[in-house]
């Protein structure tokens, strides 16, 4: 088996806010139908959907791996009109770490390995 892409499908409270929060992050949207959008940032993507489940959407975290956790730092306190909830960078034995929580719940784990 060879596997050519992951694509989970995130939810969201208010959807609006959450293609606002992604959009100031960076990602590219393409609308995918009424309640239903591609999120896609270089070779990531993932959906955004109209959907919110409070129990799935807390419980639900993501690691999403970079090459320059302090340029991620810079983009997360550059942006003003959004709510962004992070953590400060966390060094750990394995690399850098920032959490940062979405609007619906979400954790992002945002990390730059050490490898």
């Amino acid at each position: 088996m060879k596997l050519k892409d992951l694509r989970p499908f995130v939810p969201s409270k208010d959807y609006e806010q959450s293609k606002a929060f992604y959009l100031a992050l960076g990602f590219n949207l393409e609308e995918a139908g009424p309640d239903l959008c591609i999120l896609i940032k270089d070779q990531c993507t993932f959906f955004l959907q109209r959907y919110y489940n409070e129990e799935f959407a807390s419980n639900l975290m993501f690691q999403l791996v970079v090459y320059d956790i302090d340029d991620v730092m810079t983009v997360i306190s550059s942006v003003t009109n959004i709510e962004m909830k992070h953590s400060p960078i966390k060094n750990e034995p394995w690399g850098k770490v920032i959490y940062l929580w979405g609007p619906a719940g979400e954790l992002w784990h945002i990390t730059e390995l050490n490898r």
